[in-house]
């Protein structure tokens, strides 16, 4: 084999093992769907993964950081809580390259430790949300379900306003899935550690 190909071939594998240290969760049972009714988007989502459920807990509750691993969000940070209810305020962008609108929400987020966190907007350019993610253990592994329903405050351009709102949705959740799997496996090594 000549040289130029080795390293042609060396570049290709390099590139697909960074690819994949990227996006975790293609490698996962994931499936996302968004759906007109009326003037609502509706969408649900599930993944299926093998990590520890308080892990996910974790991470699908830390509203303060979302923004640093949700693409397209600017802000997120709990503005009040008493007990399991909670106000968070969120900023950010909805859009895919050239397409980009703003959205300011405040939710109403109820939690249901270790299992359930539903959201509604109260506040904001997006009319009518309600959000609610599922987590559900098993021999299997944690399956995470995801339900919304929504009403954009803003035009959504009409022959790639679905196709747009499928991209967004399908990167913020693959980002959530992938943020546990991280954690998850930091969480492991860290177990590992302690135990030699």
């Amino acid at each position: 084999m000549s040289v130029s190909r080795r390293t042609a071939i060396g570049v290709v594998l390099a590139l697909a093992a960074a690819w994949s240290t990227l996006c975790p969760a293609l490698a996962q049972d994931i499936s996302i769907r968004t759906a007109r009714d009326g003037d609502f988007i509706t969408v649900s989502a599930s993944a299926l993964m093998k990590v520890d459920p308080s892990v996910a807990w974790a991470v699908l509750s830390d509203y303060d950081h979302l923004a640093k691993f949700i693409p397209d969000m600017k802000s997120s940070r709990v503005v009040s809580r008493e007990g399991n209810v909670l106000r968070v305020e969120q900023k950010g962008d909805v859009g895919f390259f050239f397409y980009k609108e703003p959205v300011n929400m405040l939710l109403e987020v109820h939690e249901e430790p270790p299992s359930r966190i539903t959201a509604r907007g109260i506040e904001g350019n997006i009319k009518g949300l309600e959000t609610r993610y599922d987590l559900q253990s098993s021999a299997a592994g944690v399956r995470l379900d995801y339900a919304g329903r929504f009403e954009p405050d803003f035009s959504i351009p009409p022959l790639i306003g679905m196709p747009i709102m499928n991209r967004v949705i399908e990167r913020r959740f693959r980002a959530m899935v992938n943020e546990i799997q991280r954690r998850d496996a930091l969480a492991r090594g860290a177990v590992k550690q302690s135990v030699k």
